[in-house]
């Protein structure tokens, strides 16, 4: 049993990805070919978003967004301390301070109601994270953002075919970023990432800022990176995006099936009315989190804990001086969350043995 079945979607769109693959082989423009434009143009239309820039990373997509609004030394950008480290790392690196405040306990999304106690006088962004695959009330976070003046910038690396009241996952705040690893609902076979916005200036700087702050050749108006996709993950995705509606509702049917049998012996997750669920991952909690992941183990089943260690408890962030119980939603679900097998191709069989194992072993415990 695989905890993620990439091999299975490939046999499904092989000879898709072979011809386009084989396209970039022969016109041999393997930076910004036609294939990225094109990449961009359908996840813009598919997003509802007036503009799309791919990116190298969904890292580099959050750094380059914070470079963008002219984040920096001295500001502060409200985030959570429950995702994975990229969330606040780019903050720091652009020379800023993550300001977290907590999470919800039912979505593991930032509690929209603390979110005006951590606004100061130097927060220049929210940067809310709709993990596992859906989104937060970006209703409230918005209306609370405009009150302040601020951007909101939506870290949906894993939330990207979310919809919330209708609106796409990206294409709901100011700026939004998604990821193309490998493991997401909508992954490449390496790295990879986009930028969405309805702001053109914005949109600009993204285009300088992932070529060397370059419009054209020799000209370089900022300091930026190298952060373009290449023409072989673009036309990856490309293919990939003619099943990935089919496949969202694949998840969900796991994830229905799941919750279906699980509810009674350990909280399963929540979807918040009004929004829709990408399920890239399926997060369960159990306060014996690690001894039902060790007894999952010698049983065949594969789990993984994500982000056991809070990004206020980690060493590199440690000159923010948090203690650990600052934040008790995110830590007891550091300690508590543990995330099933999730992909389209996962079959009944495995389905079943994963919840009557669960079934059996949650209630040994």
């Amino acid at each position: 049993m695989q905890f993620i079945d990439l091999q299975s979607q490939y046999h499904r769109i092989s000879a898709s990805i072979k011809s386009r693959i084989e396209k970039v082989l022969d016109h041999g423009q393997y930076i910004m070919g036609p294939e990225v434009k094109e990449l961009e143009a359908t996840l813009a239309t598919y997003v509802g978003s007036k503009y799309c820039v791919s990116t190298g990373s969904g890292t580099v997509s959050l750094d380059m967004a914070l470079r963008a609004l002219g984040i920096g030394p001295g500001d502060e950008v409200i985030t959570v301390p429950y995702s994975f480290f990229a969330t606040a790392e780019v903050i720091a690196i652009v020379g800023a301070k993550p300001v977290f405040v907590d999470i919800r306990p039912d979505t593991f999304c930032m509690d929209e109601d603390r979110i005006e106690a951590a606004i100061t006088s130097r927060t220049r962004a929210i940067m809310p994270v709709s993990l596992y695959g859906q989104m937060p009330d970006m209703k409230k976070i918005n209306q609370i953002a405009a009150r302040h003046q601020l951007p909101v910038i939506e870290d949906a690396a894993q939330s990207f075919g979310a919809r919330q009241n209708g609106v796409h996952s990206c294409g709901a705040t100011t700026i939004a970023s998604t990821s193309f690893y490998p493991a997401k609902p909508l992954g490449g076979y390496g790295e990879g990432g986009a930028l969405f916005t309805n702001d053109e200036e914005l949109y600009q700087k993204f285009i300088m800022l992932r070529n060397h702050g370059s419009p054209k050749r020799d000209e370089h108006l900022l300091l930026g990176m190298n952060a373009r996709l290449d023409s072989l993950q673009a036309a990856i995705l490309l293919a990939k995006m003619e099943i990935f509606e089919d496949e969202i509702l694949l998840r969900n049917r796991i994830a229905d099936f799941y919750t279906r049998h699980l509810s009674t012996v350990c909280t399963t997750p929540a979807t918040t009315p009004g929004n829709t669920h990408v399920y890239a991952q399926y997060s369960i909690r159990h306060p014996k989190r690690d001894q039902l992941q060790s007894l999952l183990a010698k049983e065949g089943i594969p789990t993984v804990t994500h982000y056991s260690r809070c990004m206020h408890e980690q060493p590199a962030l440690a000159m923010l001086g948090h203690k650990t119980d600052d934040f008790p939603v995110a830590l007891a679900s550091s300690r508590q969350v543990l995330c099933l097998p999730m992909s389209p191709y996962l079959s009944e069989a495995d389905q079943e043995k994963i919840v009557y194992s669960i079934q059996r072993l949650a209630k040994s415990l």
